[in-house]
């Protein structure tokens, strides 16, 4: 029996390391890492079971960064020689998906023209300007999308523009774009920008009200997708906090 409980404690330590740094990274809900803690090599197993092995799907995700990263390395030698403007458009919807905002913005600049009718390099130029915090030269792209197509992206391009109006001082056109595209949208992001918004005009009632229509999604989500929208759970967590 002692040899058994010697076999098994390194592999408990492990097993708990790999639980302690899942959670570290994925953020679930408090109470697993009293269980990682307190039930050591055992109840990592439970967590492995319970929270990792369903995450595999979005795991799998963050193996397209690989290639995604060949393809970026392959576009940028490919410039020097055939600086087109698909390779450029193309390159910018990577560094879009890598985070890279301002080299996307840089690589849009150069892949749109006075010829350019398509709306998506004008959409996701507006995006990686909002993702700095450059809501003033998202405006012009995200205004023109939508006055083309107030739809576009599911909607999305519209409350993007609206948070882009609320932090430029536009609150009134802010509002009315946040209504119009809360009567159809249920992103997360949409109502935390919604929430924020108002606590910036001080109404902090219909802020928390916003905020906790983003939590009051989670019991009815599927398990995927609730792990998905954590990042999002924890910001109207917090917005919450603030707003008491």
């Amino acid at each position: 029996m002692g040899s058994l409980i010697f076999l098994f404690f390194p592999w408990g330590l492990i097993l708990q390391a790999v639980a302690i740094v899942h959670f570290i990274r994925r953020r679930p809900d408090g109470y697993w890492l009293w269980i990682i803690i307190f039930f050591g090599g055992l109840g990592a197993l439970i967590y492995i079971a319970v929270e990792v092995i369903p995450d595999a799907g979005l795991m799998r995700q963050s193996f397209k960064v690989f290639p995604r990263r060949r393809r970026i390395h392959e576009l940028e030698s490919a410039i020097l020689d055939n600086p087109s403007a698909g390779n450029y458009e193309e390159l910018a919807d990577l560094y879009l998906e890598e985070g890279k905002y301002a080299r996307a913005r840089q690589c849009y600049d150069k892949a749109i023209s006075s010829r350019t009718d398509s709306l998506d390099p004008f959409y996701r130029r507006g995006m990686a300007a909002t993702f700095m915090g450059d809501f003033t030269a998202a405006l012009p792209d995200l205004e023109r999308v939508v006055a083309q197509d107030p739809k576009y992206d599911f909607q999305r391009a519209a409350a993007l523009l609206a948070h882009a109006y609320a932090n430029t001082g536009q609150p009134e056109k802010a509002e009315a774009l946040f209504r119009e595209v809360t009567k159809i949208s249920t992103s997360s992001e949409t109502y935390y920008n919604y929430a924020c918004f108002l606590a910036a005009e001080q109404r902090n009632a219909e802020a928390r009200e916003w905020a906790q229509r983003i939590l009051d999604k989670k019991p009815n989500m599927p398990g995927y997708l609730r792990r998905r929208e954590r990042p999002w759970f924890r910001k109207a967590t917090a917005l919450l906090s603030r707003l008491k």
